[in-house]
Order: structure tokens, then C-alpha cells, then sequence
């Protein structure tokens, strides 16, 4: 797959998996990986990215005497899921186009 593609997935993947509840790492990659798999070394710099571009924060909350970081997403990362699913009905449309049989002359 294309790493330009397989990056813009895996971004949006990441927020759908925090657009219903505040999360963390290996939670994160936990809740993605029935669908995909994401390594820590993968999901830590998106989560930076994604941090820096605003689509969403970051607070760290004490647990078992560690300070866990978690994640929430913004309208700004809801914002961006809404325009995924949009961009995901065009690439639907032109994979049709790739894949269907004949000629063109239907």
C-alpha cells in the first residue's frame, strides 16, 4: 500500500479509536487491533502528529503511582473523520471505475 495512503489511515484510524472516550496508548492499539495492526513505535509519533496539528490533546492522569498521558480528541479531529468518510465515498467511486469490467463502452 501506498505510505502516503496507509498514513492518512492510520491517522484517522487513531481518532475513530478516542472519538468516543479519552484514551491511552495500549489502549488504543488494543481497541485498533481487531482492524488493523499498530505497533507502539507506529502510534506513538501519530499521536504526536495528530497533537501538533490540534485534532487532539494530551493530560496525564496518575495510575498505580505512574502518570499515564491520555488522549482526547478535538472538533478539529471530529472535523477531520467527517471529511475521511467524504474523501472515502470518491475513492470508492474510482476504485469502481479501476476494477469494473468491459471496455468502457457500457
Amino acid at each position: 500500500m501506498d505510505i502516503q495512503i496507509k498514513r492518512g489511515l492510520l491517522d484517522v484510524c487513531v481518532l475513530a479509536a478516542i472519538k468516543n472516550a479519552d484514551s491511552y496508548g495500549y489502549q488504543i492499539i488494543k481497541d485498533m487491533s481487531p482492524y488493523i495492526s499498530i505497533s507502539e513505535s507506529t502510534l506513538y509519533p501519530i499521536l504526536r502528529r495528530l497533537e501538533a496539528s490540534q485534532m487532539l490533546t494530551v493530560y496525564s492522569v496518575e495510575h498505580n503511582g505512574r502518570l499515564r498521558k491520555y488522549y482526547s480528541i478535538t472538533d478539529s479531529g471530529r472535523k477531520r473523520i467527517a471529511d475521511f468518510a467524504e474523501e472515502w465515498k470518491q475513492i470508492i467511486s474510482v476504485y469502481e471505475f479501476i476494477t469494473k469490467e468491459g471496455n468502457g463502452d457500457d
